[in-house]
């Protein structure tokens, strides 16, 4: 269900426009010219906008202009119109309009670019997807928890996470490395915070990682990760 205003001079069209979007689930407002569009827009930020571009006191292509320069653009807008020329159409969409429907409306064509509009919508409002630096955030040497919002294909889930102190600067890592040169990356940057904590002490770092020392050294030359260095640059 959304929330779609209908703006034509006309009140038949409002009238069977509103009453097939209210078939559909939506909850839909209408407005007969364009200062009661203004005045729609200023009280409640619609999902969705049906837009007549030919209106006795103000067109709709000069009310969309309105919107685009005062921030209120912020919804997709379908121009309406049974007149319009294509320069009019192609000078809406270049304002912002996301379609244009020729009048008379084919039924069709009004859920297809309705649809079409509310999903934009969605995916325009939709969080974005929490970084790794952002999920590591550390304040001081506390333990916090901090909920963190992964974005799925099909939903968004929330996992509550401890974060330690003294995490892993994963800002350093990139996504857009082949799959080798970023687990090197990681694994480059996961031994040095593992020398540092434990003050360069191989033995400790190989009873935290759960490695035999000798592997441990051999897996530091193969990173070019050097225990001292290391240990210096955490401290």
């Amino acid at each position: 269900m959304a929330n779609i205003l209908v703006v034509d001079d006309e009140m038949g069209i409002r009238e069977l426009l509103s009453e097939i979007l209210s078939d559909e689930g939506h909850v839909v407002q209408t407005a007969e010219n364009a200062q009661q569009a203004r005045e729609a827009r200023a009280a409640e930020t619609p999902d969705l906008v049906l837009l007549d571009i030919w209106m006795p006191d103000t067109d709709g292509v000069t009310l969309l202009k309105e919107w685009q320069r005062d921030g209120y653009l912020t919804m997709p807008v379908i121009m309406m119109s049974g007149h319009a020329t294509i320069d009019t159409a192609v000078e809406a969409t270049r304002i912002g309009a996301m379609n244009f429907l020729e009048k008379p409306i084919a039924l069709q064509k009004l859920l297809q670019a309705v649809q079409q509009g509310l999903a934009r919508n969605q995916e325009r409002s939709r969080p974005a997807p929490v970084t790794m630096a952002q999920h590591n955030t550390v304040m001081g040497d506390t333990r916090t928890i901090t909920p963190v919002t992964v974005n799925m294909p099909a939903q968004t889930q929330q996992v509550n996470t401890v974060v330690p102190a003294n995490v892993i600067d994963t800002s350093l890592l990139s996504f857009d490395l082949p799959l080798r040169e970023a687990r090197d990356m990681f694994e480059r940057l996961y031994f040095e915070h593992h020398l540092a904590q434990e003050g360069g002490s191989m033995t400790r770092v190989a009873e935290k990682t759960g490695l035999e020392r000798t592997h441990l050294y051999r897996k530091l030359k193969q990173l070019g990760v050097e225990p001292v260095k290391a240990s210096k640059k955490h401290h």
